[in-house]
């Protein structure tokens, strides 16, 4: 039961005390009975109000184009909260609790001002009461809305939004689409949201790194020979077919995700974790990404799609039967060797890869050092020191290290892990990524989310590979379901003398 104090979460625990409640707050969810709202955001809520976090002043209002009551959009989350969070954490009485804040606006984003108005009157009157407009809807509608929101009045002194991505679909769009935006709300009060920030391991970066002086010295090509990143997915493309086959891997998974990973791995010591701080940082190693173009891409990237096979013994259909067409050439896997032009990371390669229907859903971040200069242990092998930072589904920190065996005879070294398993040392349920991110943006805390000119250079970057595919005509490599990706992938690595963890 989500009231139980077993389900207290880690940071509730380490203060010893329950969740400090954020302020009160009116928050409209543009998309309300889609995908993201169903499954992700409003169970989020949720958990944030069991747990005391949110107060029971406090408002979510979904919005959508679909005529129905309040009693029937609460009807509509309450089943998909069964149906896709379970009941681990399900309370009746909090429920009831809950659903008494949720209430209900049909909206055409196109309409006239009518559909503004009735939103207007679910709002509460206080203009200093925070409100949050979460736009979970296609990003084309994002101007639009803010444009609405404005004309209605809405934007009030505490307003802020919240931008899901994709932004944009290339460097053009996310620019119009920052502006346009930008024409409504300021800078700071704008969150471009990637979950992934939002995860436990992800933040344990920064503590890690910059938390303890063992690790920091040894953070740079002195003593790193090369980092791998992964996210990797074992399901297809499923609901998401008609977007999906528009965008592709690179533009859905490398410009947010694993750009993100990977500049919060590779970033500067920031000068506090301000939010302009550690942004500002993150912004640098996008801007000191090597260019991949047409001549090199073809050896410094790998495209893929998926084929018919089995994930977990179980036949998957190939990515074009997924979609229902006859042909198409987006990229469902993409491997690319980076680089990163600044004095911390000359001459170290950073590997990134993510794909669907690969052998298992995980994200690592591995770090993998380099060998010792020379063994004293005669022909006995040694492995590199590498350290593991395990995302999803089991997060974890791994540092791999050699020992000794134990026992007469010999000398005999074994590699082991110093192992912080989530599961194993907090014993309680922690916020997901979207409950630490919803609170975030009520708090004003814009940390773990995006600026403008980041998307803008992750773009940059994100197109120029693309532009590189079409001009070198870089061919579709096919996988089977169920393997890593396609053999050239592992060739890639091959040709440095490694592979992939």
């Amino acid at each position: 039961m989500a009231q139980d104090n077993k389900t207290n979460t880690a940071e509730t625990q380490e203060s010893g005390s329950a969740f400090l409640p954020v302020d009160t707050f009116d928050l409209v969810v543009f998309g309300g009975t889609g995908d993201l709202a169903r499954r992700k955001l409003i169970p989020a809520l949720f958990h944030r109000f069991c747990d005391g976090q949110v107060t029971k002043k406090s408002r979510i209002i979904g919005t959508s184009r679909s005529d129905r009551s309040a009693d029937q959009y609460r009807e509509l989350v309450h089943k998909a909260y069964h149906e896709f969070s379970g009941d681990d954490d399900y309370d009746d009485k909090c429920w009831d609790d809950f659903a008494a804040q949720l209430d209900y606006v049909s909206l055409d984003v196109g309409s006239d001002k009518a559909d503004w108005e009735a939103l207007a009157k679910s709002l509460s009157k206080d203009k200093n009461r925070v409100r949050v407009f979460y736009l979970a809807v296609p990003p084309g509608l994002y101007v639009d809305i803010c444009k609405g929101l404005k004309a209605a009045g809405l934007v009030t002194p505490n307003a802020r939004v919240v931008l899901e991505k994709p932004l944009g679909t290339d460097y053009a769009s996310a620019k119009a689409t920052n502006e346009g935006v930008g024409a409504v709300f300021e800078e700071n009060r704008i969150y471009r949201i990637d979950h992934y920030l939002g995860k436990e391991t992800v933040q344990n970066l920064l503590v890690l790194r910059f938390g303890n002086i063992l690790l920091e010295p040894l953070w740079s090509n002195r003593a790193i020979d090369h980092i791998e990143i992964t996210v990797a997915e074992s399901i297809g493309v499923g609901g998401r077919g008609s977007y999906y086959d528009g965008a592709g891997a690179l533009r859905d998974m490398v410009q947010n995700h694993l750009l993100q990973l990977l500049c919060l791995t590779a970033m500067e010591t920031p000068a506090s974790l301000d939010a302009d701080d550690v942004r500002t940082e993150k912004l640098k190693v996008m801007r000191a990404l090597r260019p991949i173009t047409q001549d090199v891409a073809p050896y410094l990237t790998v495209r893929g799609q998926y084929a018919r096979g089995k994930v977990d013994e179980e036949v998957m259909a190939d990515y074009l039967t997924d979609v229902g067409i006859d042909f198409s050439e987006t990229e469902t896997f993409v491997a690319i060797k980076a680089h990163i032009d600044n004095w911390r990371w000359a001459g170290v390669p950073i590997y990134i890869r993510t794909g669907k229907r690969m052998a298992s859903r995980r994200s690592d971040i591995v770090i993998q050092f380099k060998p010792v200069p020379h063994s004293v242990f005669g022909s006995t092998k040694l492995n590199p020191n590498r350290l593991v930072i395990r995302l999803q589904p089991d997060e974890a920190v791994k540092l791999y290290m050699e020992i000794k065996e134990p026992g007469a005879g010999g000398l005999r070294l074994k590699t082991l892990p110093l192992n912080l398993s989530y599961a194993d040392n907090f014993a309680v349920r922690y916020p997901d990524a979207y409950e630490r991110l919803l609170m975030d943006v009520v708090r004003g805390n814009l940390s773990l989310f995006m600026r403008g000119d980041e998307v803008e250079a992750a773009w940059k970057w994100v197109d120029e590979i693309r532009e590189a595919w079409e001009q070198a005509d870089q061919r579709l490599e096919l996988y089977q379901a169920g393997q890593d990706g396609p053999d050239q992938a592992h060739d890639m690595l091959a040709k440095d003398g490694t592979q992939w963890v």
